[in-house]
């Protein structure tokens, strides 16, 4: 598969001043890698949101810098806004051809459950991603789970009954469940979610957006300030 290709630029502004490279259609960022210097760059936001939608965290980007000859990388980290799902900074990690990462690679559910479909159950994901280690030529967009098989609420489906393309090694415990179906719930459970009050969940939700907003702004600016000091 052809590798996608992100454009970016050295940069030279840091911490809070970060702002305006933001205002300007920018976001800032950090290249780093086993063997490899730490890099402060700045990508263009629109252009990287067009290669997140299509490459994820467990495709290979050729990241250029300036115009140089282009890397290998994967987007590793993205960090957004806690209330407004706008992404602030994002980490690139620069690959090794010859070595084992470790990564994440989201999970796409195929199929239909006809515990879903006959018995009117409730399906449920427990987890959207898989970390995994492999290669960096192992790797792959997404692992489908077909969950066709769950035709009962006592059925499961496990990572060890996953099909896992070769090269890739799952860091879960074989047993742990991914996807199962819950029965409908019954008209007293139903009553009992009724009663709790909208208001106050409102009210505890913005307090704690209120908290991850501040947390959020002053780990980016401490992480920007120590990379900075590596590179």
């Amino acid at each position: 598969m052809e590798r996608i290709l992100l454009s970016g630029k050295k940069r030279e502004i840091f911490g809070k001043k970060s702002k305006t490279l933001r205002k300007a259609g920018f976001l800032p960022g950090i290249v780093y890698g086993h063997g490899f210097k730490n890099l402060a760059i700045q990508v263009a936001k629109e252009e990287f949101l067009k290669v997140y939608r299509q490459a994820g965290s467990s495709s290979l980007i050729n990241l250029s810098i300036d115009g140089h000859r282009p890397i290998t990388v994967l987007i590793h980290d993205v960090f957004k806004h806690p209330a407004k799902d706008e992404v602030l900074h994002v980490d690139f990690y620069r690959v090794r051809m010859d070595e084992e990462i470790r990564t994440e690679i989201p999970l796409k559910l195929v199929g239909e459950a006809p515990a879903v479909t006959e018995l009117e159950g409730t399906l449920v994901q427990n987890h959207d991603t898989l970390e995994v280690e492999a290669l960096p030529s192992a790797l792959v967009p997404e692992i489908e789970v077909d969950v066709s098989s769950l035709k009962t609420f006592e059925d499961q489906i496990r990572v060890a009954d996953l099909k896992l393309p070769e090269g890739i090694k799952v860091l879960y415990d074989p047993e742990e469940v991914l996807v199962f179906v819950t029965p409908p719930r019954s008209k007293e459970e139903l009553e009992a979610l009724e009663t709790v009050t909208p208001a106050k969940e409102e009210a505890e939700l913005v307090e704690e957006l209120n908290r991850q907003e501040e947390a959020q702004s002053s780990a980016e600016e401490t992480k920007d300030e120590d990379k900075k000091e590596d590179s």
